[in-house]
């Protein structure tokens, strides 16, 4: 999520500078099905974020609206797909949710990874299948994740003032957040945007 932010605010900022250089309006493209992204949203923040519900979700319920989320954000992506950015947005967020589903609907990550972020409790305190707090992680060693590569091994750098772990997919989905905000800038024609 803090990458999506990130990715938002700098994309935006490098847009509104490149469409004050060209001297053309910051022009916001029409999205389509633009109603799915709240929708989407929905089940995560009720089961990541707002503190009232988070506790009460099972990790069957929590598994099953991280996936029907993501499924529902990847329809949003296809269906915008003709827009800069969007295709490798849909990259992303289809590595992440093959990763999701071969491994029981939540993004696995491995106790090295955990201990990092959390590093007051040892590598093996960590059980295998623990979910990690209230968030979308489960804990699973690297050997019993399948398609390793794809979950949340990457970290934020010490320097930051919040810590994270997030997956190849998450770097795809900012990129193409900021290649679509960075374009709202100008460069492409009234015609294209419509499409």
């Amino acid at each position: 999520m803090i990458f999506l932010l990130l990715a938002i605010a700098v994309g935006f900022v490098a847009g509104w500078v490149r469409a004050h250089i060209k001297g053309r309006p910051y022009r916001v493209p029409a999205l389509r099905w633009v109603w799915i992204v709240p929708v989407a949203f929905l089940p995560q923040f009720l089961a990541f974020f707002f503190p009232a519900t988070r506790s009460a979700w099972s990790t069957t319920a929590v598994a099953a609206g991280f996936v029907v989320s993501q499924v529902l954000l990847l329809l949003f992506a296809w269906v915008n797909r003709r827009l800069p950015g969007f295709w490798l947005l849909g990259l992303g967020l289809s590595l992440n949710l093959i990763v999701i589903v071969l491994n029981g609907g939540l993004m696995p990550i491995a106790p090295e990874t955990a201990t990092t972020l959390f590093p007051e409790v040892p590598v093996e305190q960590w059980e295998p299948g623990q979910r990690l707090g209230t968030t979308k992680d489960v804990v699973l060693p690297r050997q019993q994740t399948r398609l390793w590569p794809l979950s949340d091994w990457l970290v934020t750098p010490d320097w930051m003032p919040y810590r994270t772990a997030f997956s190849p997919g998450d770097v795809l989905i900012a990129c193409g957040v900021f290649w679509l905000m960075w374009s709202l800038g100008g460069g492409n024609s009234k015609k294209e945007h419509e499409r």
